[in-house]
């Protein structure tokens, strides 16, 4: 059974990391320099560790942190709009038990899910290189041996999916080519879990209306009866 203090060590270890000379200098850059709205506010500006139900059989994987989102609050997918429309959608689908996701102690709890990123510093532009993802995937690899009752990985964004397909790739001969990335697409993995391509929340999709609520709670509601 997964255990909490194995997660605790784990993620003291992660924030600590100084790889990537590129995200450590622009972490850091954006927790001193601020945004104005949260002048006040002691950013994070380290890596972000992943948080939620560690007996989990849900996984949601997005890319990275957010500038002034996680790299502001400390925890993924927290204080951004991209969270502000996730969180909706989860508490609507009974993934959440609010519909908020603002800050570390604002007391919410996900409900059979687990939410980590691909990247756990934020990149420029929001765009890493492909050396930052490839030095950062161990700490996702680690995450995936502690997460050990996981049924369903949702894959928030290409870039999420392309690197969760790589991690199964490490211990069978999967094609890329044979699992092309779309909102909805689900593939089962050799081990039996199953991988699942979703829009990611992104401002950018749901301004623009490549991704809207129903989509998303309709897509988290099969999630959640197919378990």
């Amino acid at each position: 059974m997964p255990n909490q203090n194995n997660f605790e060590q784990f993620y003291s270890e992660m924030i600590t990391c100084i790889k990537c000379s590129r995200l450590v200098t622009f972490r850091e850059k954006i927790a001193t320099e601020k945004r104005k709205q949260y002048i006040d506010e002691e950013y994070w500006g380290k890596p972000v560790p992943g948080y939620g139900d560690i007996n989990a059989e849900i996984l949601f994987v997005g890319l990275a942190p957010a500038a002034h989102g996680g790299n502001r609050t400390g925890r993924v997918f927290t204080g951004d709009k991209s969270a502000d429309f996730l969180m909706k959608c989860m508490d609507r689908t009974g993934l959440a038990n609010q519909i908020n996701s603002d800050y570390l102690d604002d007391g919410l709890i996900l409900n059979n899910a687990y939410m980590t990123v691909m990247l756990k510093c934020v990149p420029p532009q929001d765009k890493p290189s492909p050396l930052e993802l490839k030095t950062c995937f161990s700490y996702f690899n680690q995450e995936m041996k502690l997460l050990k009752n996981l049924k369903t990985i949702v894959a928030l964004g290409k870039i999420a999916f392309d690197g969760t397909l790589k991690y199964f790739k490490q211990f069978d001969d999967l094609k890329t080519k044979d699992f092309p990335f779309g909102h909805g697409k689900s593939y089962k993995m050799p081990n039996g879990i199953n991988l699942l391509g979703c829009y990611h929340p992104s401002p950018r999709n749901v301004n623009t209306g490549k991704l809207n609520f129903e989509m998303m709670t309709s897509l988290f509601r099969n999630i959640s009866n197919k378990i």
